[in-house]
């Protein structure tokens, strides 16, 4: 039986539950990968297995979650060594089964670019080697617990390209929605269906109940089978029992039936009792598939933009007669780029059209170049420009998100080399209305040529809903009543095709003054036949104008909220013709705020204005008074949730190219340079996981603080080691697993009794505020930001 057989077969599929779990409560690891244990003691592995499958689980994932390059260093083991045995291992235990075997993999273990040093290509490099080694052993592919849309884009995108095993798929949410990095449930559908996943879903973090709400807002944007592996609640640091039973666990799961789950199991803390009660439960049940609907949306990892109301693609990252994007493309300038994508945000693109074709450039990597640099900078989602289909693909490869492509056309050479694309990387795509005989006179065959490119896009899987079509806007001055022609052709794809529409409205008017009262006339026409998405300059206030009056008309804007709120101060008594430019608002000097430059990530502009300042202030006050006060900023942002991880490490990164500079300008007057106290930070024994701490470490050292870094599975003595060595007046402790926070509590009184005057901090996901306090820990800190604080109180007595 395979896993397309299962899926049509069963009305439920219930997977297996908490494997590290419960090979930490049958054997002490230590400091050695869990993985190896497939190696060392393949029996218990193997039992551990069966013991799921006897409690009726038709999946168990193999024992290969930290099985990858990164996490295996050290060990003496091969990638391929522990992954086949592993994989053996489940296979021997489902034997005389009907049980299937997914081969596992689980986050790499480093963040990626820009949040960390990992590329695309190196993540992708990681897990193709997991795959390659286990693929033919087993029956599936899961990517389980990721919190990186775009590390699960990789990890994803390997296992479908070096293997022809289905793929299915889960991330790990917090209660408010997203993930730890700040990827949206809605972001992880689109993205993950567009990849081509037999199901996805999510497991880790929360309980049962919390899922629910997560499930109801992932199937708003798939129609996938969804995947729920909740943890049996919280665990109790001190004891390590979670806080829900077998019973009441599965009473709660029951529940996922009425919310469009397909596969159910469990995860932290569920051991095979709590899979029997669970496959019990569903044993009377009867699947009920959500009902689709049809949408049309894009994402990157932090948001989403459904099109069902018109929306504005940026116009502004296209070179064509932009003679100082052109030098800045040329130059590989991406803070230019950067600060045109961050204008076009504020003043209302949705979508940004991003183009690097310009001559002496190489396309394919600018391209790219632009797309790493957008994404780790602004949430709107990407449209990627180019009739280059390697340029195409490598800027989809890299995109973490679900982009669209501008553009394929009519041509068979065109249609049979970009199309492929939009399908595999399931992105949206625009269709122009040409062909190899160029661009038809009548609306009639241009809307043959959108017929031909939904018919060819529709037989590769791709939905109609992600095909938008663009009727071509030619110059009137020019093409006198090719303008009728356009919105006549717009008004048939609209109406008959069921397409969502492109135009880029201000090519009517090239060779005309007064540009903006041509554009603005024609988007109203446009947008009264049925546009849905204008290529157009947001900054435009004519154009802006047209946009907020054509919503008030067309019932868009409800109670006519948005246009009273915008324009009750409103007056206009110039008369005047003047061009967009000379109508657009004073430029409101973000160039003299330092907190925008930074929060944004402008790094060239940030370090210039921090040398101005080094012109009449201190360093150390442009330290104190400057800085500092920037990421405080940040962290008040942070911890209201109106920023995330990746814009916080963007700040921290920001942030830290301004201090070189104070920096150099400390060490040109021959100071000595100060740090604010040292921080001594470490994962403690026997716990593997430092993303938490990494993140710390970034974050406080752009505090100004020394941070010494002792790694993972570090043990008391080394850290009192460091502290008499370095006389740090604080320790900072890390620990994700619940097994390892004895080793926590060990090094908390190591400390105190050898540095008596040493403050301790302690986080990590298993650690709460109650059990920081009966260690003996100083301070307790959730996220990275209260570290700082913490550091702050301590060094500040």
């Amino acid at each position: 039986m395979n896993l397309s057989e299962l899926i049509e077969k069963k009305q439920f599929i219930i997977l297996d539950g908490g494997f590290g779990t419960q090979l930490a409560a049958r054997i002490d690891i230590g400091s050695d990968s869990p993985a190896i244990v497939n190696i060392t003691h393949p029996d218990i592995i193997t039992d551990i297995h069966r013991s799921y499958i006897d409690a009726g689980a038709d999946i168990v994932f193999s024992s290969t979650f930290v099985a990858n390059s990164y996490k295996l260093a050290g060990t003496g083991y091969s990638v391929e060594e522990v992954v086949r045995a592993a994989v053996t291992n489940a296979r021997n235990a489902a034997k005389g089964t009907d049980t299937l075997v997914a081969l596992d993999i689980g986050p790499s273990g480093r963040m990626m670019e820009p949040n960390g040093d990992m590329t695309f290509d190196e993540a992708y490099d990681l897990f193709s080697e997991v795959v390659k080694a286990g693929a033919d052993l087993a029956d599936l592919i899961v990517v389980e617990t990721m919190t990186d849309l775009y590390e699960m884009r990789a990890a994803v995108i390997a296992a479908k390209e070096n293997s022809d095993l289905p793929v299915i798929c889960t991330m790990t949410f917090e209660k408010g929605g997203k993930t730890f990095t700040g990827t949206e449930a809605s972001s992880m559908a689109l993205t993950m269906s567009g990849l081509g996943v037999s199901a996805l879903g999510m497991n880790c973090s929360l309980g049962p109940e919390d899922f629910i709400p997560l499930l109801d807002e992932i199937s708003k944007w798939t129609d996938l089978p969804l995947i729920a592996k909740p943890n049996a609640g919280l665990p109790d640091p001190i004891t390590g029992e979670y806080s829900i039973g077998p019973e009441e666990f599965a009473e709660q799961v029951a529940k996922f039936a009425d919310h469009g789950a397909k596969f159910i199991g469990g995860c932290c803390g569920t051991d095979p009792e709590y899979i029997k009660k669970v496959a019990e439960v569903y044993r009377s049940k009867t699947y009920k598939k959500q009902e689709h609907r049809s949408f049309t949306a894009v994402c990157t990892a932090e948001k989403t933009v459904e099109i069902s109301d018109p929306v504005i693609i940026g116009e502004r990252i296209n070179p064509t007669g932009k003679k100082a994007l052109k030098e800045a493309l040329r130059r590989g300038d991406m803070d230019h780029i950067l600060e045109l994508a961050l204008k076009e945000a504020e003043e209302g693109a949705a979508i940004l059209d991003v183009n690097a074709g310009v001559p002496q450039v190489d396309e394919k990597q600018v391209i790219v170049d632009i797309v790493k640099k957008l994404q780790g900078n602004v949430i709107q989602p990407l449209q990627i420009d180019s009739g280059d289909p390697e340029a195409i693909e490598a800027a989809l490869r890299v995109y973490a998100g679900k982009a669209t492509i501008n553009s394929v056309n009519g041509t068979e050479a065109s249609l049979s080399s970009i199309l492929p694309l939009a399908a595999k990387y399931g992105a949206a795509v625009v269709g122009l209305t040409l062909d190899e005989n160029g661009i038809p006179k009548t609306a009639e065959q241009r809307v043959q040529i959108a017929e031909k490119i939904l018919d060819r896009a529709l037989a590769l899987g791709i939905r109609k809903e992600d095909v938008f079509i663009d009727c071509l806007t030619l110059t009137v001055s020019a093409e006198t009543g090719a303008a009728m022609q356009t919105l006549d052709a717009l008004q048939e794809v609209k109406n008959k095709l069921g397409l969502k529409t492109v135009l880029g409205v201000s090519n009517i008017s090239f060779g005309l003054p007064a540009r903006s009262v041509v554009n603005s006339a024609f988007l109203q026409m446009a947008l009264a036949r049925g546009l849905d998405m204008p290529i157009m300059d947001p900054g435009d206030p004519l154009m802006i104008r047209a946009m907020d009056t054509n919503a008030l008309i067309s019932g868009a804007d409800e109670n006519a909220a948005s246009y009273i709120s915008k324009y009750t101060d409103y007056t206009d008594n110039s008369g005047s013709l003047s061009s967009a430019a000379d109508q657009k608002s004073e430029q409101s000097g973000k160039e003299n705020d330092l907190v925008y430059l930074i929060q944004n990530g402008l790094e060239e502009q940030a370090c210039s204005l921090v040398k101005s300042m080094l012109e009449t202030e201190e360093p150390l006050d442009v330290i104190s008074k400057r800085l500092i006060p920037v990421m405080d900023k940040t962290g008040e942002d942070f911890e209201k949730g109106r920023l995330f991880i990746p814009q916080l490490l963007t700040t921290a990164k920001t942030a830290q190219k301004a201090f070189d500079v104070v920096k150099d300008k400390i060490a040109e007057n021959g100071q000595e340079g100060t740090s604010r106290g040292t921080v001594i930070i470490a994962t403690v024994k026997g716990d593997v996981h430092d993303i938490g701490k990494n993140i710390a470490r970034v974050v406080m050292d752009n505090y100004g603080y020394t941070i010494i870094d002792l790694g993972k599975d570090v043990s008391p003595e080394t850290v009192v080691d460091e502290v008499l060595k370095t006389g740090a007046k604080l320790v900072g402790l890390s620990a994700l697993m619940t097994t390892t926070l004895p080793n926590m509590e060990a090094t908390v009184k190591l400390i105190k009794e050898k540095a008596l005057d040493c403050m301790i901090m302690v986080g990590g996901a298993v650690v709460t505020e109650e059990y920081a306090r009966m260690i003996g820990a100083d301070y307790y800190v959730p996220d990275a930001q209260a570290s700082a604080k913490a550091a702050g109180a301590v060094y500040s007595r």
